[in-house]
């Protein structure tokens, strides 16, 4: 290691996250996503700054987040958080000052997220990872992420179609447990406080199929996570979403029926991701879709 990258290194205080810290930081994660994913003829993540003060504003006030920011010299340079809201604890956004990149700062970041998590004693630590950027899947792998799965963020216009046989609706706090139950049966954990914060929020959806819930999705959005037992009621949620929020779904490449389907229904590949996890991981059982945290 050179002495600049030491000296660098050595000058980073890594500090826990206040509201106060979102402007900053928003600006940040703007412009770090908006200068890799353009440098590699990707559209941005994020259509704007202020997008991103709003979503870390949210992230550095909600109890159920831990967050991080990085200073050099009294001055805001980055910053990670991490989602403790279920058992399996998801990453990101981690975003390092375009001007300040390539010094190790990233490498603090995470460190300081995997001390925590290690504290916690947390079973599973989670993230999704731009397959197009070299640095941050060497970055990852060092730190002890193994690879799980492709991912393929997709977009396009609405659907707007019901499939026989399948009820989409609103989903209400009385759904939680057999939503849960839904994911403790793909994954062998639940997202129940993501999912009771979708809920609250009135974005959640459900699929009832044979009355019974089969299926369930936060959102159907880059942040946004569902669960299914199968690719039937995963495409239900698809065909009636009113949009797909963000960059897009995030669609499991390796799932071949949905993919095409997808395709079929006029949905374009937007850009590759790859799970990324560190600890327990179970083989997913059913249909689902993840969110750009885990």
């Amino acid at each position: 290691m050179s002495a600049q990258r030491t000296q660098a290194v050595e000058e980073v205080t890594i500090r826990k996250a206040s509201p106060e810290d979102a402007q900053s930081c928003g600006r940040i994660c703007y412009e770090a996503f908006h200068k890799i994913n353009t440098d590699y003829g990707f559209p941005p993540e994020l259509p704007e700054a202020g997008v991103a003060v709003g979503m870390l504003s949210r992230m550095f006030s909600h109890p159920g987040f831990w967050c991080v920011v990085a200073e050099v010299n009294g001055r805001t340079i980055g910053g990670n958080c991490l989602d403790e809201r279920s058992s399996v604890v998801g990453v990101g956004p981690i975003t390092v000052d375009p001007g300040g990149q390539n010094h190790g700062i990233g490498r603090r970041l995470m460190e300081a997220a995997l001390h925590r998590c290690r504290e916690r004693k947390v079973p599973s630590v989670r993230l999704l990872q731009s397959a197009f950027h070299n640095r941050s899947l060497s970055l990852y792998s060092s730190l002890g992420f193994d690879v799980r799965e492709p991912l393929s963020v997709m977009q396009g216009p609405p659907l707007r179609f019901s499939i026989d046989g399948c009820t989409v609706r609103a989903a209400t706090l009385r759904d939680l447990d057999s939503a849960n139950r839904v994911c403790e049966r793909v994954h062998g954990h639940d997202r129940s406080g993501e999912l009771s914060d979708a809920i609250a929020s009135g974005i959640a959806l459900v699929v009832e199929r044979q009355g019974r819930i089969t299926a369930y999705a936060s959102t159907l959005a880059f942040f946004g996570h569902a669960a299914a037992e199968s690719n039937l009621d995963l495409q239900a949620l698809i065909a009636a979403a009113d949009t797909f929020g963000g960059p897009g779904i995030i669609v499991p490449t390796r799932n071949s029926e949905l993919f095409r389907w997808c395709l079929r229904k006029g949905l374009r590949v937007v850009q590759p991701m790859t799970l990324m996890t560190i600890g327990l991981y179970n083989e997913p059982v059913g249909a689902y879709l993840p969110s750009v945290l885990y």
